[in-house]
């Protein structure tokens, strides 16, 4: 329904003959709402939000002109309801999302009232990018080997998805072998503006990824935030949040030669946590950001998670139009969005001192360098003349400080491995009939590589190969035996065992796919390869990029030095870099290594990558390429040489590395508008492993048996009215588990392997799964039987109540006069449920840190745990906290586990919680067991007063669903 208010309902022409109403903010401030020109741009573009979809009931006058008369330095204590237009999903999350909606209606059904009323009403669209593996490696056609594995794999998944294509109107699928959510937006989704019942409006949107915030690169307002919340908004509900700070960003100067801009997302990743962004919106200024190209700054934009922001935001100016024509959008709409732009005086880059920021920062582009950042966390940037020592250091550095705990003298040891007669293509039957490969779509199966990479570098090492947070799990006894072609390979501490060119992060930047295509070319001129037994592999965003590469005449260069296409997805970056060989990993583990990965990922948080590579560095697309030559990161790149070419002469990193002009003179092949236009044109066509898909039809979900999808307890025993409760405190609760500082989404819900002697594992047993198709927690998270049983299950995450144990183990202690019990977290949390004891959980710092994922709140509270008490939570997951009714719970000034002493076996009382109000305190009772009691308070992270009602309905999907079924 329109409005006028502030007389802000304008008429803007767009092209000859046609014209739409659009809510004019040069219009609030000629009528003394606000100074709306000094605002910065992304408070701009929701403020339009705001002011479109004032209703006087959830949006009311007072938020537009809070939001209108935002000040730099004010106190945040406004909440901002945000209307988005539309909503992406990646299929991790998006699949437990589709779950949700689909329990929902089935619970309208219960109630007698119309499944119809879930719908999603706002557009949405999941693309498929999650679940492909690299299983199979350095061969022309691994892609199809992949793809196949994945389809046999995720089948009744991929069943699930086509049902709710056909199910809700609005829920749109890009299927497999496309490319990554974040890429695929940027290049194909991402429109400029809307156009809908006359009016034009800004692309805005929430996506349940972190890196959702990719599309801030071309002016966008968007960012991650959890299934749970994203899937409120597609309802109708808006998004809150408290009216942020706005750190301005002040870009000077131009990159050096040779510079990339993975060096320079390093160095603002770096530069920006120092500066404690987190929780606030970055928004780039200056001649210098003027200067950058538009994947420049989108790669900016990408690892806004990473520096700590909830956006980092470019507004809108002539390189976006440019991009916007070389994706392939047409003109009409390329058009609309610079006319609307320009209309709300939104357009260009803004000069230092045309808007008021909370603080101002500045970075000379000048003063960035070849860097590269590791090996534990994508902050720690490194330049790249000091890896080589940083290594040392950290390798000699006891593991309490960060290092690894090893002797000087171990470093130049090396161990031969043991050496295979046979290479078996796949490990044991698969299930695949062995039937023609079929090529992924759009894939051009006829080229040919320049002397293709031979076939012993096939090192698939499992049918279904099993990974932990992320990455394959160790010590699995269906690895399979691989011909290595060499029986003299050895390993040391340092080696490089996986070179990934990977990730949306770079993978959508032209300028750094080209540099590695071009490093690549003068490398195997000069004579230089890459050791077989490095993993290496080629995994870009979009079909774009392999055509590009291709019509350069790079990719065979990049083919020979075993960078082949393995697929169009995530892969390396979120952990699915496939097995490593078992005789390698074998002697990894034996020999205690520390051995590196190097990828073009945006993060390398401890064990992500790969269970048993402990050294992981994020770096741009070339010195990948450069780090599989050069072998291992004790090799320092700018003072040693590469390798050795031909005629026995010594290669430097500098003999071929590209020029800014080499690479500037192939940046027309990847913006060619028709090539967009033809791959994004029909999706599905020649897709036969995708329209080969099956799938049931219907408005409601008829849930068939499965392991992978299963209606969610969510809404048993729904009513239409929250049930009455007496006092909601907290009495007589346990710790089900005290962790450390960074305890992040991967430690409590992991995406990887599920170990047979798990609690998972073992469901998966008695359902008659055998090991073999266990498949991962990512690929299970469309059921909560085994989510909840792999809830804090990570083989990795440490429970203090047990010191210098790992794994999903605590101390049950539900048995009066007995000594508590160790078991699995999960088999302690179903005996306090069946007594009817709460239970807490304690963290220390950025608790909830990493990946946007739901099922670390909804595992949580499927446990019975009542409250999280931490020092400090990531934005996402509290929010999802209490969208799961979970209490997150923060120690005040210098309280926490540690200074307050808890140990994990005491009792817990958590009162003043009846009349609960945003950002209010409550008070801990611990009590120990020598009798002694103390008392501390606690600040409560409900912050919005929207909260408290999602809390007291039990979560934000019971008080959607209430409000839609009334």
């Amino acid at each position: 329904m329109s409005h006028n208010l502030f007389d802000s309902l304008h008429e803007l022409s767009l092209a000859p003959g046609n014209a739409a109403k659009y809510y004019s903010l040069p219009a609030l401030e000629k009528n003394g709402i606000g100074k709306i020109s000094r605002l910065p741009v992304s408070i701009r573009i929701i403020l339009e939000s705001v002011l479109r979809n004032y209703d006087n009931k959830k949006i009311t006058e007072t938020h537009i002109r809070q939001l209108a008369n935002w000040t730099p330095d004010a106190a945040r204590v406004d909440e901002i309801p945000f209307v988005v237009s539309r909503i992406v999903l990646q299929d991790f999350t998006g699949v437990p999302l589709l779950v949700d909606l689909a329990a929902m209606r089935s619970a309208a059904v219960k109630l007698g009232k119309n499944p119809k009323l879930i719908e999603p009403l706002v557009p949405v669209d999941l693309v498929v990018d999650h679940s492909i593996q690299v299983d199979h490696y350095g061969t022309k056609d691994a892609i199809n080997r992949n793809m196949e594995i994945e389809f046999f794999r995720n089948n009744e998944r991929y069943q699930f998805i086509k049902w709710g294509m056909q199910a809700f109107d609005t829920f749109k699928v890009i299927p497999p072998g496309i490319g990554i959510v974040h890429q695929v937006n940027l290049e194909y989704l991402a429109r400029g503006v809307h156009q809908k019942g006359g009016f034009v409006f800004p692309d805005t949107l929430v996506g349940t990824d972190s890196h959702t915030t990719m599309i801030n690169g071309i002016g966008v307002v968007g960012w991650g935030v959890g299934g749970i919340e994203a899937e409120a908004g597609m309802l109708g509900q808006p998004v809150y949040f408290l009216t942020p700070d706005v750190v301005g960003v002040n870009l000077t100067g131009h990159l050096r030669e040779g510079v990339t801009a993975t060096d320079l997302v390093l160095t603002i990743t770096e530069m920006l946590r120092k500066a404690n962004v987190v929780g606030k919106f970055v928004e780039f200024f200056g001649e210098g950001t003027a200067s950058l190209t538009l994947p420049d700054r989108a790669t900016i934009a990408n690892m806004a998670p990473e520096y700590g922001a909830t956006m980092g935001f470019f507004p809108v100016d002539d390189a976006t139009i440019e991009y916007f024509k070389g994706t392939g959008r047409s003109e009409e709409e390329i058009a609309a969005f610079q006319s609307y732009f320009q209309a709300q005086q939104m357009y260009g880059i803004p000069k230092k001192g045309d808007i008021d920021y909370s603080s101002e920062l500045t970075l000379d582009l000048g003063s960035v360098t070849s860097s590269l950042a590791g090996p534990k966390r994508p902050q720690d940037r490194i330049e790249l003349s000091a890896i080589k020592s940083r290594f040392i250091e950290l390798f000699n550095k006891p593991v309490k400080e960060s290092g690894y705990g090893k002797q000087g003298d171990d470093l130049q040891q090396r161990y031969a491995i043991r050496a295979h007669t046979q290479e078996p293509e796949v490990c044991i039957d698969s299930g695949i009939p062995n039937s023609s490969r079929v090529p992924a779509p759009g894939e051009n199966s006829g080229q040919t590589a320049v002397n293709a990479a031979p076939a012993e570098r096939r090192m698939v090492s499992r049918n279904v190969a099993e990974m932990t947070n992320n990455r394959p799990a160790p010590n699995s006894p269906d690895l399979c035996h691989v011909e290595l072609n060499d029986s003299s390979i050895d390993l040391g501490h340092a080696d490089v065992l996986i070179a990934a060119i990977t990730s949306c992060t770079n993978t959508s930047n032209p300028s750094v796919l080209l540099a590695a295509g071009l490093l690549a070319k003068k490398a195997v001129e000069k004579g230089l390869s890459v050791k077989h037994h490095i993993k290496t592999s080629l995994a870009p965003g979009s079909r774009v990029v392999t055509d590009y590469l291709s019509v350069t005449g790079l990719l065979p260069y990049l083919e020979q030095l075993g960078f082949d296409l393995v697929g169009y997805g995530c892969t390396t970056c979120i952990g699915n870099a496939g097995p490593l060989s078992e005789p390698i990993e074998e002697a990894v583990v034996k020999n205690d290594l520390v051995c590196a990965a190097v990828l073009s990922g945006n993060r390398n948080f401890e064990a992500r990558i790969h269970s048993n590579i402990r050294a992981n560095f994020l770096a741009s697309p070339p010195l990948v390429v450069a780090y599989a030559i050069a072998g291992s990161v004790l090799k320092d790149l700018t003072t040693e040489p590469l390798g050795i070419g031909k005629n026995n002469q010594a290669v430097w990193l500098k003999d071929i590395w590209p020029t800014s002009a080499e690479i500037h003179a192939l940046l027309k092949y990847a913006a060619n508008a028709d090539t967009f236009r033809q791959l994004y044109g029909n999706l599905t066509k020649d897709h036969v492993l995708w329209n080969s898909v099956t799938s049931v039809t219907g408005q409601t979900y008829n849930w068939p048996a499965s392991t992978y999808i299963a209606e969610p307890p969510f809404f048993a025993d729904f009513s239409l009215q929250p049930a009455a409760t007496g006092s909601n405190d907290i009495k007589n609760a346990y710790a089900l588990g005290v962790f450390g500082d960074s305890v992040t989404t991967d430690h409590i819900s992991p995406a990887g392997s599920i170990k047979d002697t798990s609690p998972a594992g073992k469901y998966l047993l008695a359902n008659h799964v055998t090991k073999a198709d266990f498949n991962s927690y990512g690929a299970r998270r469309g059921h909560h039987e085994v989510m909840m049983r792999g809830t804090f299950a990570n083989v990795r995450i440490k429970n203090l109540m047990i010191p210098g144990s790992e794994g999903g183990i605590t101390l049950y202690q539900g048995t009066a006069g007995a000594e508590p019990e160790q078991m699995s977290i999960y088999d302690a949390a179903m005996k306090y449920q069946a007594q009817g004891i709460p239970t807490v959980v304690f963290g220390g710092k950025e608790y909830g840190t990493g990946s946007s994922r739901d099922w670390a709140a909804k595992g949580t509270q499927l446990l019975g745990v009542k409250a999280v008490i931490a020092t400090s939570f990531e934005r996402i997951h509290r929010s999802n906290l209490i969208g799961m009714g979970v209490l997150p719970l923060q120690f005040k000034g210098n309280d926490s586990v540690e200074s307050l002493g808890i140990k994990g076996d005491e009792q817990f009382d958590i009162t003043g919680l009846d009349n609960i109000q945003p950002q209010q305190d409550v008070t801990l009772n611990i009590r120990r067991k020598d009798g002694s009691n103390q008392a501390v308070q606690l600040l409560c992270r409900i912050d919005t007063a929207i909260e408290v009602d999602y809390f007291k309905h039990g979560g934000i999907l019971p008080y959607v669903l209430r409000e839609l079924m009334s």
